[in-house]
C-alpha cells in the first residue's frame, strides 16, 4: 500500500502547506509545469519524488525529468504526462497509448482544472489535480492524494490550498 501526493502547475510556487498535506504520503507526484529545479529539488528533499516536465518549464527541468513517465506500484498500471486531454478528448499520442496499451491510471496537468473521472471505454481512472501554484486563471488550487493498494485506487481526496 502506498499514499500519493499528487499535483501540478505550481509554477514555481512553494506553499508550506505542501509540507503539511503531503506529510503522510508515501510518494509525491507531479504532473508538469514545476517552474524550475530549485522547486523540484524541494519535493525531492520531502519524499520520493515522480515527475514529468511541462510546456513551461525550462531546460535544467526537462533535463532531469521525462515528457512521459511510465511506471507500476502496488500492481497498479500508471502514465503521467502533462498535456494529455481527457475522456473523450485525449491528445493524439495519448489515445495511440489508449488503444495500444491502456493503464489503469492516467494523470496530466496543463488545464490547471481539477477533473477525475474514470474512462469506461479503456477501463482507466484520469486525474488532472488543478493547479497548485498561483499563477493562471484558475481560482481555486488543488492537491489530489489517494492511496494504491494491491492493484486499487481508493480513498482519493481533493484539498483547495486556501490562502
Amino acid at each position: 500500500m502506498k499514499k500519493i501526493g499528487l499535483l501540478s502547475d505550481t509554477h514555481s510556487w512553494w506553499d508550506e502547506k505542501y509540507e503539511k498535506y503531503f506529510a503522510e504520503c508515501d510518494e509525491i507526484w507531479h504532473a508538469g509545469d514545476i517552474g524550475s529545479m530549485d522547486l523540484a529539488l524541494r519535493f525531492e528533499a520531502l519524499k520520493p519524488f515522480r515527475a514529468v516536465y511541462g510546456n513551461i518549464d525550462d531546460s535544467k527541468v526537462r533535463t532531469a525529468y521525462p515528457e512521459f513517465l511510465r511506471f507500476t506500484v502496488d500492481d497498479v498500471d500508471i502514465l503521467i504526462t502533462h498535456i494529455g486531454g481527457y475522456p473523450g478528448k485525449y491528445e493524439p499520442r495519448i489515445r495511440t497509448i489508449l488503444n495500444t496499451n491502456p493503464p489503469k491510471l492516467f494523470i496530466d496537468g496543463h488545464s490547471h482544472i481539477l477533473k477525475v473521472m474514470f474512462d469506461k471505454k479503456y477501463n482507466c481512472l484520469f486525474i488532472n489535480p488543478g493547479a497548485a501554484g498561483k499563477y493562471g486563471f484558475h481560482k481555486v488550487r488543488t492537491l489530489v492524494r489517494f492511496i494504491l493498494d494491491n492493484g486499487n485506487i481508493r480513498d482519493l481526496e481533493v484539498i483547495e490550498l486556501k490562502d
